[in-house]
């Protein structure tokens, strides 16, 4: 696992065992979760009232149920200021991604996003599965390759082909959509890599178990928030800091919105962490199955 060549948190490169596991070939669905909420009524993170408690100095204007929407800026901007293209919209989910108005017709194979830690749990619970831990996650990702650095080998487009979902261009101004995407793709879209596995390079950051960790070697300010930002500092007044006590997941794999210059996670090893109570449009899930112990 991990690497010595690319961001401090993906240090030491080490090695992990895993008992054996399945995991799904595919990213889960728009029309897979429709089915499950269906089944069960499940009412997603982002579709509830945030909780004042949880998002301290924010008046009752802010505490509406929403989700963290992407928006292209008009030239270049500041990395350090997540909030020149993330933000917090009332109405986003995942049934209406890009905010009240928007649909998800015609996406049913597209991968389900605006889903937190607790809405992927919930799925996989009601699947009878699990979500995977990093080192699962991880090896599935490899496909066999150990050491390379793409799921694919060490080229990021052999032969000038694009095996995955990624931004082309300078962010989060000018996307090129050199692989035919400028947003989440229908799940395999893109070749599968040596496990049979697609999309486990871009498309949408998946959840792991896992709780995030940077390690030994990270450094804080190093981890620009383009990746994944936190809901509570989106809600919050400005200046508003997220309460320490909401947990993070690693998350895993990068997505539609990562780019060499700003955010080249669309690697194995590559990893970052997401808060629990957090959802984007760049972020969805898959699921496990292990034998039982």
């Amino acid at each position: 696992m991990g690497s010595a060549d690319f961001y401090p948190e993906e240090r030491p490169v080490r090695w992990v065992a895993v008992a054996g596991f399945w995991i799904d070939a595919r990213p889960v669905t728009i029309a897979e979760f429709r089915r499950f909420v269906r089944q069960t009524g499940y009412l997603t993170v982002a579709e509830q009232v945030p909780g004042s408690g949880c998002h301290p100095g924010s008046g009752p204007e802010r505490l509406l149920p929403g989700s963290l929407v992407f928006r292209k800026t008009a030239g270049p901007a500041d990395f350090r200021e997540f909030g020149n293209w993330w933000r917090y919209l009332p109405g986003a989910c995942w049934r209406r991604p890009d905010g009240p108005g928007s649909t998800v017709r015609g996406c049913d194979k597209h991968p389900v996003t605006h889903i937190t830690y607790t809405d992927a749990r919930a799925y996989a619970d009601w699947a009878g599965k699990d979500l995977p831990t990093e080192a699962e996650w991880e090896y599935a990702a490899r496909g066999g390759l150990d050491g390379a650095v793409y799921a694919w080998g060490d080229d990021f487009a052999p032969g000038g082909q694009h095996l995955a979902n990624t931004w082309h261009g300078a962010f989060p101004w000018q996307n090129l959509a050199l692989d035919g995407y400028e947003r989440t793709s229908p799940v395999a879209s893109f070749p599968a890599n040596g496990y049979g596995l697609y999309d486990m390079t871009g498309n949408v950051w998946e959840w792991t178990k896992d709780y995030y960790r940077p390690g030994r070697h990270a450094d804080p300010d190093h981890e620009l928030p383009c990746c994944a930002p936190n809901r509570s500092l989106a809600v919050g007044h400005e200046g508003a800091r997220a309460p320490a006590e909401v947990p993070r997941r690693v998350i895993k794999g990068g997505s539609y919105l990562c780019a060499p210059s700003s955010c080249l996670r669309y690697r194995p090893a590559a990893r970052h962490g997401a808060a629990d109570d957090t959802s984007s449009g760049h972020v969805g899930f898959r699921c496990v199955l292990r034998l039982p112990s």
